[in-house]
């Protein structure tokens, strides 16, 4: 009992820090992957489907067939997307900036250039460079949901949702689209709004570890410990399970620390690199 008190009271201290805005800020973009928004790095072509499915052996082949010729837009494309599951942020960017230079209609390329300019925290560049790869004529969902996240890091809450609602009409209960929305309620701190709407993406088999973390964190928020531990680990191996409840531990006792420069670790980051 003395031990869920002192929990609770290093939750309380957590949840009025600035450091609860800005690991939930973080975590926005993680929800999405690199298939999500431009496709995967495969694609039809003879050349591509010989590349390996490991994005550092993609780095490299790609990598080879940018520099034989910068111009190569699947190249510069395939490269771009590489480089960002391997986080090298700044490259992928600088890639696909100089690739949507030489083709500015392109809209594969200018998705990607959008998402990774919202991978570096240039959440109006991406918004407007995202707002040109897709029409009102001719939405996509997975282009919505990204532009949803670089509002709500900008603070434009209630514009975010209204392009989660647009994706959702496209996609109903799509998890990833869900996952967004419900960090989006946690940034506001409408905790309730927000377990709801996680749980109804975590419900979907297609719902990837991610979403479990995020349901897990919103649980704790509202000081259910005990649940929140027991989301987490699921019907995970022995091994995942406690890197979750460890994971999910150090969210709800993360405070702001002038040592470690106020860095936090996005809320939704577990399973993959994106």
């Amino acid at each position: 009992m003395r031990r869920q008190s002192s929990h609770a009271g290093s939750f309380a201290r957590f949840l009025s820090s600035a450091a609860v805005t800005a690991v939930l800020a973080a975590g926005l973009g993680g929800c999405q992957t690199m298939s999500d928004i431009t496709g995967s790095l495969t694609s039809s072509s003879s050349k591509a489907q010989a590349v390996p499915d490991d994005p550092r052996r993609a780095a490299e082949v790609y990598g080879e067939r940018y520099r034989a010729n910068p111009k190569d837009a699947e190249a510069a494309l395939g490269y771009g997307q590489a480089l960002r599951a391997t986080g090298q942020r700044a490259q992928a960017t600088a890639v696909l900036e100089q690739a949507t230079i030489a083709h500015p209609g392109n809209k594969a390329l200018l998705a990607a250039y959008g998402r990774a300019l919202a991978d570096n925290g240039n959440s109006q560049a991406a918004f407007d460079v995202l707002s040109r790869a897709h029409s009102p004529a001719n939405p996509d969902w997975r282009i919505l949901s990204v532009q949803g996240t670089t509002l709500d890091k900008m603070g434009k809450h209630e514009e975010a949702r209204n392009y989660y609602a647009a994706a959702l009409k496209i996609v109903p209960e799509e998890p990833s689209v869900l996952s967004n929305l419900g960090l989006s309620y946690m940034l506001t701190r409408e905790l309730p709004q927000a377990e709801e709407t996680l749980r109804r993406a975590y419900s979907n088999p297609r719902a990837d570890g991610r979403v479990r973390q995020n349901l897990a964190l919103v649980v704790g928020l509202q000081g259910r410990f005990a649940e929140a531990e027991t989301v987490a680990r699921g019907d995970l191996p022995a091994d995942e399970a406690a890197a979750n409840v460890t994971y999910l531990r150090e969210m709800l006792s993360r405070k702001d620390s002038p040592r470690n420069g106020g860095k936090t670790v996005p809320v939704a980051a577990l399973n993959r690199p994106d």
